[in-house]
């Protein structure tokens, strides 16, 4: 604290005040942690305000309640009028967002990946409030999306104002969404280790403090301002036998199963929305109008379906109905998604899992092997593992609120059971889903950016030496009559690229002086463009088997050369560098 007095006594404008506050945080970790709760804070505050307006919307439709997902029954016309409007609403806003400005909002799993964490607050913050319209006027999806990214966007905001290194702005990003969701769930062990598994993308020991004590605060703040949800009393067994774990086994498997069906079915939908004659800003109204058609048939599919799930844990559906609800909600979810309502589906997955839970019991009900609500619990955290794509994430929220170890055992196998199946059988969470149909290859927020931004470009040296690809090898051990430099690159008059040859090659009495230089270029010789990444040039000299290439633009205008040692000479300082940060030994100035 002292050494904070004193930057602040002997430097009074603010950005020099920044300077002191980046040099403190850069100096000792204490200061990070510090950040890290700030963020944890701001991110609770995001939970409450966006929690608190969607309740409010929410009196549109159940101007009595508020609650829309626990209503028994809900005015046709409301459940009509409701998600049609909102839906025509932020179809419009959409439209307007495409032609008057960029927003291309980046999550906070991409942020980390491929951008050291930067993300757009602006772009986040609008992102947010189509959330919030989304699920306030039904749309069956939830709020964590617009959690962990406003969230996140704090992290990021004060990690890139203050100039932090990368992988500190990677962890504050990762601090924000562990504040959000563990504020969501009152639960920071799911909070934080929500950010490790998706966020961060892997789990170290110097990040646990700052991560922790950010889920720590976002829910002290929910708790401050009444906005934290009411616990849930479930009746637990106090042991399971050892032979009950064979159905919890299957349940596992059903529950993903389940989850790669409703990943394809919101996939097949947006491709069917895609494909009507309607244009975009038209879909989201067309959306509202059958989820509120679904919502006369059962209410529960309204909005992230919280208050339903909080009913299915306490008093589990029979089998048909329990079947009927599971179909309805998971059509409600991918239409919401397909048609172009903003949100996610973690709070949905949940419910989605209670109902999977609920039908795997109802269907075992003659035998008598698992009790109603070990089933639905169990199947919650094993369907969002499936959909989500966080093991440790949902059994922590199974201990956090159950309070019960033998049941938490169960949510073990039945996670890593669910997690396994959708590996083997589709390979993908909803996420890293959403990203391959973009073309993205991110399985998870480890960095991975920083081999797309090293480019052959960056790496490739302009200094070279040419030479007319007219001349003969005579010419060439004249002009060139030492072993240096080590590759000569051939040229025409106009600068254009004509192949490259190694300089032994020109000096090796065998040749003749009269050979054309051109007759020692490589038949399959090949150049790399300054655009490609540092991947791509590795597998293209693996592929070629060449010490060096030439580089050339567009118009195979001369432009540089890269050699394969210095190329695999940054690719192990990069990989040292990652292996530093996942061990938590970056460097600190």
């Amino acid at each position: 604290m002292t050494g904070l007095l004193d930057h602040m006594r002997t430097h009074n404008t603010p950005p020099r005040l920044l300077a002191a506050l980046r040099a403190l945080v850069r100096k000792d970790t204490l200061w990070l942690i510090a950040l890290a709760a700030l963020v944890g804070v701001l991110a609770g505050g995001v939970v409450s305000v966006m929690t608190a307006a969607t309740f409010l919307a929410h009196h549109l439709l159940a101007p009595e309640s508020g609650r829309l997902s626990g209503l028994a029954t809900v005015n046709p016309v409301r459940a009509l009028l409701v998600p049609t409007c909102g839906g025509l609403l932020l179809g419009l806003t959409s439209l307007y967002l495409a032609r008057k400005t960029r927003f291309h909002p980046a999550d906070p799993i991409e942020a980390n990946a491929l951008h050291g964490g930067r993300m757009s607050f602006r772009d986040s913050l609008i992102l947010a409030g189509q959330t919030i319209l989304s699920n306030g006027c039904g749309a069956s999806l939830g709020l964590e999306a617009g959690f962990s990214q406003l969230g996140a966007a704090f992290g990021s905001r004060i990690g890139r104002q203050l100039r932090m290194h990368r992988a500190d702005v990677r962890l504050l990003v990762g601090c924000g969404a562990a504040g959000a969701i563990g504020a969501a769930f009152d639960a920071p062990l799911a909070g934080a280790f929500y950010a490790f598994e998706l966020i961060i993308g892997s789990y170290t020991f110097t990040a646990l403090a700052p991560v922790a004590l950010a889920a720590i605060c976002g829910i002290g703040v929910v708790h401050l301002t009444g906005t934290v949800l009411p616990p849930v009393w479930v009746a637990t067994p106090q042991g399971i036998p050892l032979l009950a774990y064979f159905p919890i086994i299957l349940l596992g498997v059903f529950a993903g199963l389940v989850g790669v069906m409703l990943m394809r079915g919101v996939t097949l939908t947006e491709y069917t929305f895609q494909r009507l004659p309607l244009p975009v800003w038209l879909r989201p109204a067309l959306g509202g109008l059958l989820v509120g058609g679904l919502a006369i048939i059962s209410p529960s599919v309204l909005s992230s379906g919280h208050m339903a799930m909080r009913v299915g844990l306490i008093s589990s559906p029979p089998l048909m109905l329990a079947l009927g609800l599971l179909g309805l909600k998971a059509l409600a979810s991918a239409i919401s998604i397909g048609s172009g309502f903003r949100g996610g589906l973690f709070f949905a997955s949940l419910y989605l899992g209670v109902l999977t839970g609920a039908v795997f019991a109802g269907a075992l009900a003659p035998l008598a092997v698992l009790p109603v609500s070990v089933c639905t619990i169990v199947g919650m955290c094993a369907l969002a593992v499936a959909v989500i794509g966080g093991p440790m994430t949902m059994i922590f929220l199974a201990l956090e609120t159950t309070g019960s170890l033998p049941l938490t055992g169960a949510v073990v196998v039945s996670a890593i059971v669910s997690s396994m199946t959708v590996r083997r059988t589709f390979g993908y969470s909803f996420a890293t889903w959403r990203f391959h149909l973009r073309g993205e290859n991110i399985r998870s927020g480890v960095d991975v950016g920083w081999m797309r931004t090293l480019t052959v470009e960056r790496m490739m040296r302009t200094e070279v030496a040419t030479f007319p690809a007219t001349e003969t090898v005579q010419a060439a051990r004249i002009a060139f009559p030492n072993q240096t430099p080590r590759y000569i690159i051939l040229c025409d008059e106009q600068n254009h690229y004509k192949g490259l040859v190694e300089n032994v090659l020109f000096h090796a009495n065998r040749v003749p002086e009269t050979t054309p230089l051109t007759e020692l270029v490589a038949a399959d010789d090949l150049a790399l463009t300054p655009a490609l990444s540092l991947s791509t040039a590795i597998d293209t000299f693996e592929r070629l088997a060449r010490p060096a290439l030439a580089v050339v633009d567009d118009d195979n205008h001369i432009l540089g050369l890269l050699s394969e040692r210095y190329v695999l000479r940054r690719y192990a300082e990069e990989l040292e560098r990652t292996r530093r940060e996942l061990a938590g030994e970056k460097y600190r100035v």
